[in-house]
């Protein structure tokens, strides 16, 4: 089973700034997607502010497959 969540982009910081839905083919920006985890819409994830910026992290536990990487 493919990743639910990609990283498509980063900052020269590291910071991970685009997103894509590989199950909806849905690409967002770091605030679509902690709006969207907000919402409830994406349960294996959470926001965390990181240096002052909501950041989406994945949930903790023993699965990689929804590791954002």
């Amino acid at each position: 089973m493919p990743k639910r969540i990609t990283v498509t982009s980063e900052n020269d910081n590291g910071r991970n700034t685009t997103f894509h839905d590989n199950f909806k083919n849905k690409d967002m920006t770091r605030s679509q997607f902690v709006k969207e985890i907000k919402q409830g819409n994406y349960d294996n994830y959470h926001v965390r502010k990181i240096n002052g910026v909501e950041t989406p992290v994945s949930n903790p536990d023993k699965s990689e497959n929804n590791n954002l990487d």
